[in-house]
């Protein structure tokens, strides 16, 4: 397990704090959102692990978001540590290489919610896969008690099931839960054609349906993802995790992003 900070310090003592702007409220059509993070958004310029810096500068952003009123649930990914599908690949049976991807996403999820802490917001991180001696295991009652007290409710293990993607997790706890929003944080500022880093040409969307995303086999989200969003009317915002404040920012409509709408 890798940690650093921009000094390239080994632990995961937050030195860099990013304190809660001033904001004032405003009028938020959305009353209980779902962010879906990647594990790799975690890594900040680092290959693998967990950069503190961003740790703590994403959970400052979620805490600003709570402290708009909304409530918040969190489904974090863990590709920084590892991937099903790339064990898969080296030989790993799939469910089992999956059921090793479900467990990484538990490590970021118990150190976002301490970064979340730190900020001074409560959080509990609730994982499908029972871990009693670490988090408290998932379900919809006890997620539902955690939002509705103002805690951020960070949700590891993905769906708790191999061959479903975080994503899909992040789609299915969206509607489990009765959220208004599900936001994707990427590395880019929204949809493209295809991968604008690979080819320059890609064209870019402000807004397109989830038909129109799953015709094009967009693959910003797997088709199931927009799938469940789609039947259950549930919007989608993807945008770019890089900036300090990035969520915040496309949650009150501000900066570039692009809006997927059922």
């Amino acid at each position: 397990m890798s940690i650093s900070e921009e000094t390239g310090t080994d632990s995961l003592t937050l030195s860099h704090p990013f304190p809660s702007a001033a904001i004032e409220t405003p009028a938020v059509p959305w009353r209980r959102v779902v962010v879906k993070l990647s594990g790799e958004a975690l890594m900040g310029s680092l290959t693998h692990g967990l950069d503190a810096y961003t740790l703590n500068r994403i959970a400052s952003d979620l805490a600003n978001v709570a402290s708009l009123g909304i409530e918040v649930a969190v489904v974090v990914g863990g590709g920084n540590f590892f991937r099903g599908i790339a064990g898969a690949d080296k030989g790993i049976e799939r469910a089992r290489a999956d059921s090793i991807g479900m467990l990484a996403t538990v490590m970021n999820g118990l150190a976002l919610e301490y970064a979340i802490e730190k900020q001074g917001q409560s959080a509990r991180t609730l994982s499908s896969v029972p871990m009693p001696s670490v988090c408290e295991a998932y379900s919809r009652q006890a997620a539902l008690h955690h939002l509705e007290k103002g805690r951020i409710a960070v949700l590891a293990g993905g769906t708790g099931n191999p061959f479903f993607t975080t994503d899909t997790g992040a789609a299915l706890r969206g509607a489990e839960l009765s959220c208004d929003l599900i936001m994707k944080a990427t590395q880019v500022d929204g949809i493209y054609s295809a991968d604008p880093k690979r080819d320059p040409n890609a064209e870019r969307y402000d807004r397109i349906t989830h038909d129109e995303a799953i015709r094009k086999n967009l693959a910003v989200m797997d088709t199931a993802a927009f799938a469940l969003a789609r039947e259950n009317r549930i919007p989608i915002i993807v945008f770019s995790i890089s900036e300090p404040g990035a969520i915040t920012a496309a949650l009150l409509g501000k900066g570039r992003s692009t809006f997927v709408s059922p």
